[in-house]
């Protein structure tokens, strides 16, 4: 896909009578925040940038240096479809974040995933993709009440919401998103759209879109979709396995047919890479308290450090090699979840990854049995360890890891763990109602 221009974007602006333009970015904890600018201000956006305050933005800035510059990305325009109806149609654009020097702000997350791209885009590497996003769909924001019953890949008249998934597709599609996949899930209201791979920072701007557009369609449809990742004890949670490989031109560097798995030297290091890694980067790809209750055994959600060819309970899986799809060869990492920050995760897996490669990290053998049901002696004779049980554990794992602090930089770096621990802190007081319903009978 060609760059798009200054011209070009000012083109679409008056092919479409856009009246307004939105300028999105994302805060450290991967919220999507922005502002609307008028048409009469665009070109002027697009020279040098519109000025913001981002001392209410979290973890962008103190009081005493507020002040940030938000630079649209040209190729991340695009119409926003809800609105294009209107009298007055909108825009948006992904922005970068600068500091008023011209200096790219390190708070940024989009800034933090170009840096870490930039490491193998010398080397002529492309980062590519595939995230598979899982949500619910229930009633409202108050009660998690399912909208049906419905299990893995049901159809009528059990899955109530395939007007909602062939709404969210289509705004997709009119977004310029490329979506595969889209079916229920095993749980009862929980659903799926896969996104077809692209590079990294195009990826991680898409899944913001999409989390905003699966949010926008149910609410048009008068329910509420969640991106939580356990909101119901006792059924699966929400995950966001992500596919990923590295190419060159048009060449998967991960592919090799001479290996039994068809799988290169240096996608083996890679993967050896994320599983030494895995540790210290789940407070980034599982980063809130609620993520820990998903990754527990039982509800396909990987727990385990390994890596296998069918085995889902494996934390990392490489899908079987078919014939003549060299191009579809790739890692799937399956723990994190769809409420994460797609650009600090994204930076930290290729972060684990490089590393691995950099050091030459080997490869053990495949876990083909069902870990699940290994006993805990098993598993650590056959080198396999869990991912942390928790938040404070996973944090403490990351306050202590170079590679995190190198991947995000020192000032995301410092914010996302001081930010966490606080999190923590205030989950670790609450009195819950497994608590109230416990022990007040009997204490």
């Amino acid at each position: 896909m060609a760059n798009k221009t200054k011209t070009d974007v000012l083109k679409l602006v008056k092919e479409h009578k856009i009246k307004f333009v939105r300028l999105w970015f994302t805060d450290v904890l991967g919220f999507l925040k922005g502002f609307a600018i008028t048409v009469d201000e665009l070109e002027g956006a697009l020279e040098e940038g519109m000025g913001f305050d981002g001392s209410s933005i979290e973890g962008f800035a103190r009081i005493e240096e507020s002040d940030m510059i938000a630079r649209p990305d040209l190729n991340t325009f695009a119409v926003i479809p809800w609105r294009s109806g209107d009298e007055h149609a909108v825009g948006r654009m992904f922005c970068d974040i600068y500091e008023p020097s011209g200096k790219p702000f390190e708070g940024d997350p989009r800034n933090v995933l170009k840096r870490n791209l930039a490491r193998i885009k010398e080397k002529g590497l492309t980062f590519n993709v595939g995230p598979e996003l899982e949500f619910f769909y229930f009633k409202d924001s108050l009660i998690p009440q399912p909208l049906d019953q419905g299990g893995y890949f049901d159809l009528v008249p059990l899955d109530v919401a395939q007007d909602l998934r062939r709404d969210t597709i289509l705004t997709l599609q009119a977004l310029g998103i490329t979506v595969e996949y889209s079916h229920h899930e095993v749980a009862a209201s929980q659903h799926e759209i896969d996104l077809r791979y692209n590079d990294a920072l195009t990826m991680a701007d898409n899944v913001m879109t999409y989390r905003l557009v699966v949010k926008e369609v149910a609410r048009q449809h008068g329910v509420y979709a969640t991106f939580m990742p356990k909101p119901i004890f006792g059924i699966n949670g929400s995950g966001m396995h992500v596919h990923q490989s590295l190419f060159k031109g048009d060449k998967n560097v991960f592919y090799d047919k001479n290996d039994k798995y068809h799988i290169s030297p240096m996608c083996r290091a890679y993967t050896a890479g994320l599983i030494k890694h895995a540790r210290e980067i789940s407070s980034v790809t599982s980063q809130w308290v609620n993520s820990y209750k998903r990754l527990v055994p039982g509800y396909e959600a990987p727990v385990y450090i390994c890596w296998a060819n069918m085995n889902r309970s494996a934390l990392i899986r490489i899908p079987m090699y078919k014939p003549g799809k060299e191009k579809a060869t790739r890692i799937e990492y399956r723990s994190p979840d769809p409420a994460c920050n797609p650009y600090l995760a994204f930076s930290v897996m290729l972060a684990a990854g490089l590393e691995g490669i950099k050091k030459n990290y080997r490869l053990p053998e495949p876990a083909n049995d069902n870990i699940y049901r290994m006993e805990d002696e098993e598993r650590r004779n056959a080198g396999i360890y869990s991912l942390p049980e928790d938040l404070l554990e996973a944090i403490r794992l990351t306050e202590e890891s170079e590679l995190v602090k190198e991947a995000l930089g020192k000032t995301l770096f410092e914010y996302f763990i001081r930010n966490k621990k606080m999190e923590w802190d205030e989950y670790k007081a609450q009195v819950t109602q497994y608590e109230v319903d416990k022990y007040l009978p009997i204490l």
